[in-house]
């Protein structure tokens, strides 16, 4: 299929390159489930493993897009609620979609506002059709259901978008469950209908808590309608025990086609990645960089720690001994400690400038370790120093 880059506005994208929607599966370990591959958007291709950086109001906090091009990011993610309210879809349609609006010309995947539905439980109604929300900023009343979502969608005019779903909380009833994963088929059929942007594609999503027989119904039940161009595993890492995280995301990866990428929602601990790559999940998305920046907590190679300590008002050394980021190049722990102490923008633009350049590291070295048959000491070694029994700075209380 060929492709004007001056239509999509995009360098990144070739002159000829194969349908929008096709997943290329490049190499797959023969150890594990885990594989390379290669998404194709209508802004060029996506290559995976892939991190996508969380810019729920049209930016991934501090961060300019030109920043997140040099680290090579091929992706964002925007947020269908939050941009619906704010700036509001008169202002997207006026600017073009948010390509235009935020001047991001890779790929942009937009959730649904289904995880709204779980984390305002205080401010929304449900019923079979939808939901009412009561505005976060003003309290106007807005409705959103399958057809709301996927027509908002379509003004933002994302390369991917997320059918409408519910995630139920953990813990919750079985009969709750059952109700939340009736409702997510329902919806999907419904978004399955609706039309779409110029080359959107639109993912289903996985739902059924921690039920294995439910999530194994939602799977069926997506696979049926025979619609979408990826699968989502929701509803993972929402309250339930960290024991019960992995063995959820092990599940619902081995009902979906190999022919299609998985998607893994919220989850971005560096050792969850590694595991959940090994169990063939092609996709990640997570708050994680930024927002543990704001609080001064950095990410190494080694393991993460806080930069805020009082051990560090004297260390003269970059945050990470051999990081190439503009802030290890330029400055030491002590200055950033004082910008953060003192309430200073700059120190968390330079722990989140740091951070996300450890995850694109982190992502980088993990497709290499694909490529080259070392997969499994990569995963090892990411255990050992992120994972849940890991000793020192990158426990996985937060790494």
């Amino acid at each position: 299929m060929k492709i004007s880059t001056s239509v999509q506005g995009a360098g990144r994208v070739p002159d000829f390159m194969p349908e929008i929607g096709t997943f290329e599966v490049l190499h797959e370990d023969p150890g594990t489930k885990a594989r390379l591959g290669r998404l194709w958007t209508a802004h060029g291709p996506v290559d995976t493993p892939v991190f996508m950086p969380v810019g729920t109001q049209a930016t991934v906090k501090t961060m300019a897009p030109w920043e997140l091009e040099a680290l090579n990011c091929e992706i964002l993610l925007g947020n269908t609620y939050h941009l619906n309210i704010r700036p509001g879809m008169d202002v997207m349609e006026r600017f073009g979609g948010l390509h235009r609006f935020q001047d991001w010309k890779r790929a942009i995947l937009t959730d649904s506002g289904g995880y709204q539905v779980f984390s305002l439980t205080h401010l929304r109604k449900m019923t079979p059709d939808g939901v009412w929300f009561q505005s976060h900023v003003d309290g106007t009343k807005m409705f959103m259901g399958p057809k709301e979502s996927m027509a908002i969608q379509r003004t933002l005019g994302s390369d991917i978008a997320m059918v409408f779903d519910e995630c139920p909380p953990c813990p919750c009833t079985p009969e709750y469950a059952c109700q939340a994963v009736d409702r997510t088929l329902s919806w999907a059929a419904k978004c399955a209908q609706q039309p779409r942007a110029a080359g959107q594609l639109v993912f289903g999503i996985v739902q059924g808590g921690v039920h294995p027989e439910l999530r194994e119904r939602c799977a069926k039940g997506l696979l049926a309608l025979g619609a979408f161009d990826g699968y989502a595993i929701g509803g993972v890492s929402v309250g339930e025990p960290e024991e019960l995280i992995m063995p959820g995301v092990r599940m619902t990866a081995d009902l979906l086609p190999r022919e299609r990428p998985r998607y893994l929602m919220g989850v971005g601990q560096f050792w969850q990645m590694a595991e959940s790559v090994a169990l063939g999940v092609d996709m990640f998305d997570c708050v994680m960089p930024t927002r543990l920046a704001r609080h001064g907590t950095v990410f190494t190679r080694q393991g993460r720690y806080s930069v805020r300590a009082a051990a560090n008002r004297l260390d003269e050394r970059p945050l990470e001994e051999g990081c190439t980021c503009p802030a290890c190049r330029r400055f030491s722990r002590g200055y950033v400690r004082h910008l953060l102490n003192t309430g200073e923008i700059l120190g968390v633009r330079l722990t989140a400038l740091h951070n996300m350049q450890a995850y694109f590291d982190f992502i980088a070295r993990m497709r290499q370790s694909l490529r080259e048959g070392q997969f499994e000491a990569f995963r090892a070694e990411t255990a050992r120093v992120y994972g849940p029994d890991a000793a020192g700075p990158g426990a996985a209380a937060g790494a």
